[in-house]
């Protein structure tokens, strides 16, 4: 004979939702995270965070402006930097094809990619 399950009492018509003395934190008075302003202290009395991290932001820009300055003084030019980042990029580009091609030379002939390396002198660590 299989055991009937224990009856419930009138107050408790299903099974509750949270266990009972739970619920009593949640009842407290709201409680912000951010922290209150110490006591003796006005409003503004105080640096807003907004207003350090805009000084911060100045500062690091002068020292910027000073590296920029620096580098001016001693003959670099923002158009030569931009015409050696292109360069840069055609370069990758170009050796980018080139280990494509080794890379389908190397499958026809059944070799490792590396093994192709000192026929074409080139370096493996370029």
């Amino acid at each position: 004979m299989l055991p009937t399950p224990p009856k419930r009492g009138p107050g408790t018509p299903g099974l509750r939702r949270s266990q009972p003395g739970l619920s009593r934190s949640c009842r407290g008075a709201f409680r912000s995270p951010r922290p209150s302003p110490k006591s003796g202290q006005a409003d503004g009395a105080s640096e807003d965070p907004q207003q350090l991290d805009i000084q911060k932001l100045k500062e690091k820009r002068d020292m910027l402006d000073q590296e920029i300055s620096q580098f001016r003084a001693e003959g670099y030019s923002v158009d030569e930097l931009q015409d050696h980042i292109s360069q840069l990029h055609e370069y990758n580009d170009i050796k980018d094809v080139g280990q494509m091609l080794l890379g389908k030379l190397a499958v026809i002939r059944g070799v490792a990619t590396k093994e192709l390396y000192p026929e074409f002198d080139l370096d493996v660590n370029d």
